[in-house]
């Protein structure tokens, strides 16, 4: 009797379940986004917000909600209510890196979320202000090491993925930095133009034209090999840091118990986006490297989740960084 009640109650929940599907979505999603408006992740959600929108017929509205790397932002999407009408777009920062910055998280990558898809990922570009003295990657380590309380790295905020790389390649390479927190690239960004600070690794997305328009001067690449957008500009890899890859990678994650129907329609309006050649062209356009179809889904980011945080407790013991 007790699993006749049990399957008939299971059977209910997928019934109901199926049924929200049906007629989801019928009001604007949120999607939160963890840093300041402006700036590269809030950038590229916003491009793919805009076409998934079209696939599911409902506007996505874009929740910016800065504060602690990121951290606040996913905090608040792991409370939200779990019907599919509120996600977070999450990144390595705060979904990998974070458990093994962070002694108290408020939230679980792993536990806490659902994994809706995956974006495809983006390398960084080391820039300086253009009136700063090193001409190259070389000459900005001997000037971080001749002066070491000089040299000034602007990053999106504290467990970002431009103050972990930049925190990484300083250890790395010997130079010494003092990185300063923003509450986002965007304004980072901002302050190494106008000069305030020295330099920032930021994405390509929004790096790119402010490369073009000489506004900053490029040093390095954190991808493997040279950019075609930017084929005189060197890789870490090939200069002072041999092997160094690195790249910022973003996913969608919805909250735990959002039903798995609902969950479906969202990936496949996604999956039906990244077969348009258009906007895979625009995104290539910005140096964002595009990846194999069967990382895109939920289930291959639910396995690079876990797999990156495991990653991350093992990088930050080996180079001592801690938040706490």
């Amino acid at each position: 009797m007790k699993n006749l009640i049990r399957t008939a109650i299971f059977a209910g929940l997928a019934s109901t379940s199926l049924a929200f599907a049906q007629t989801y979505p019928n009001k604007p999603i949120s999607w939160i986004v963890p840093f300041a408006a402006g700036g590269p992740t809030d950038a590229l959600a916003r491009g793919i917000a805009e076409r998934v929108s079209r696939e599911l017929g409902q506007p996505i509205i874009i929740d910016n909600a800065p504060g602690a790397g990121g951290t606040v932002g996913a905090a608040k999407a792991a409370r939200a209510t779990a019907d599919g009408y509120t996600m977070l777009v999450g990144h390595m920062g705060y979904m990998g890196a974070a458990p093994a910055l962070y002694k108290k998280l408020a939230y679980d990558p792993v536990k806490d979320f659902e994994p809706v898809f995956r974006f495809p990922d983006t390398p960084l570009v080391l820039m300086v202000r253009r009136e700063h003295p090193a001409k190259d990657i070389q000459g900005l380590i001997d000037f971080g090491r001749k002066n070491p309380d000089k040299l000034f790295i602007s990053n999106a905020g504290v467990g970002s993925s431009s103050h972990l790389i930049a925190a990484l390649v300083a250890n790395s390479a010997g130079m010494k930095v003092t990185l300063v927190p923003y509450k986002g690239a965007g304004p980072a960004l901002v302050d190494v133009i106008g000069g305030q600070v020295d330099g920032i690794f930021d994405q390509t997305n929004t790096a790119l034209p402010q490369i073009t328009e000489e506004k900053v001067r490029a040093l390095a690449v954190t991808s493997k090999v040279r950019l075609p957008q930017l084929k005189n500009v060197p890789t870490l890899n090939e200069t002072v840091l041999p092997g160094f890859e690195a790249s910022t990678w973003y996913g969608i994650y919805a909250p735990k118990g959002t039903p798995k129907p609902v969950l479906d329609k969202v990936q496949q309006a996604y999956l039906k986006v990244m077969t348009d050649k258009s906007f895979t062209d625009k995104m290539a356009a910005q140096a964002i490297q595009m990846l194999p179809a069967q990382e895109y889904t939920g289930s291959a980011l639910g396995k690079h989740t876990e797999a990156e945080v495991a990653r991350w407790r093992a990088v930050a013991a080996k180079a001592n960084i801690s938040l706490d």
